[in-house]
């Protein structure tokens, strides 16, 4: 909105010329994200107390979780409001990228208020059915993934690290491709979102890695020079995930440990799949599970310890998702944390070095 307002005035007040610049504008966007969540947090943990929005732990987990039991939840809901607000006064309201993003943000945001509602109102830890969540999931996604191949239309063949010219062209199949991106994307950030900040950090250097290769796709000097594909527009997407910094790390202010609020599905499941979205948008799928490998890596001990358990009958771990086996064994909860985190900060650092080992 500032961008669309101030911008045509740059001929008359030349310190208007700064609007041009996305890196000004990603900027904007990550602090005013940041300072609407500082202004708003106290008022969100109390409005969720006063309402009963609060935390149900389910009884298969961690005994040491029990004392978390009536800690405010959905703070994900003011995660969305800072990210789209901020997003709205510093983006170019004209890329329908955004659009697309702000769409899936709100659509996933809402399959995880009406799953935190459920839980709360009858006090269970299980709320929406898994089933109905994955098809409302699919159907989202598939929107968005038929939407990607014919109003954009997004290319369909895959950037492969490492492998220039193995460009696998899925064709018609890209729809299909782009659910299983954002599902499972949104998926593994709902698994990961177990302890306190564990996916909040995560998910801060995930969309400041997808945030610099959306500049780098959206600059044609700097995708000429790297050899990588050129996408008009992308490189506005860099100032919506600079609002997502902006508005994870306000959130984190009051969900390090010992967590004052949760984020909740709301946050976990509309995050997520924001993330694999991006993942397609800036055409660095693959990358997703480098990126996002600590969110993998959570995924995998759950498929892993479920297969195991019906074909043996004995489980890999000692609880799954995995942060829980290693709070089992012994870790406090605030080390097992740290620990992830340092991993998805390498991780990302991987995925930044493929850009020039391509």
């Amino acid at each position: 909105m500032l961008y669309t307002f101030l911008y045509p005035w740059h001929e008359t007040f030349s310190l208007l010329h700064v609007f041009k610049y996305i890196t000004f504008r990603t900027f904007g966007g990550l602090f005013t994200a940041l300072f609407f969540y500082f202004l708003i947090g106290r008022w969100v943990i109390r409005f969720c107390q006063q309402s009963r929005w609060t935390q149900v732990i389910r009884k298969e987990g961690p005994q040491s979780h029990y004392q978390k039991q009536g800690t405010p939840t959905m703070g994900g809901l003011a995660i969305l409001f800072a990210v789209l607000f901020s997003a709205l006064l510093w983006i170019d309201l004209k890329n329908l990228q955004f659009w697309l993003c702000a769409g899936l943000l709100l659509f996933y945001g809402l399959i995880g208020f009406y799953d935190d509602s459920r839980k709360i109102r009858y006090g269970s830890s299980q709320g929406l059915k898994g089933r109905h969540k994955f098809l409302l999931q699919v159907m989202g996604a598939l929107i968005v993934g038929v939407l990607l191949v014919t109003l954009f239309p997004i290319e369909t063949k895959l950037s492969v690290p490492f492998f220039k010219n193995f460009q696998p062209d899925l064709g018609l199949f890209y729809p299909l491709f782009a659910v299983f991106v954002i599902v499972g994307a949104s998926n593994a950030v709902n698994l990961t979102d177990g302890l306190d900040g564990l996916a909040t950090v995560p998910l801060i250097f995930s969309f400041a890695t997808y945030g610099l290769f959306a500049y780098i796709a959206g600059h044609f000097a700097i995708a000429t020079y790297l050899q990588i594909p050129y996408l008009v527009g992308t490189g506005e997407l860099s100032i919506f995930c600079g609002a997502m910094i902006g508005a994870l790390l306000g959130f984190l202010w009051f969900n390090t440990y010992p967590a004052e609020i949760f984020m909740g599905d709301v946050g976990s499941l509309s995050l997520g799949g924001v993330l694999g979205l991006l993942a397609l948008l800036t055409k660095n799928e693959i990358l997703l599970a480098v990126v996002g490998g600590l969110f993998v890596l959570e995924t995998v001990s759950v498929m892993t310890q479920v297969l195991s358990f019906r074909l043996t009958g004995k489980r890999i771990f000692r609880m799954a998702p995995i942060h829980h086996h290693f709070e089992l064994k012994g870790w406090p909860e605030a080390k097992v944390s740290v620990r992830f985190w340092i991993i998805s900060f390498l991780l990302s650092l991987v995925a930044i070095a493929t850009l020039k080992l391509r």
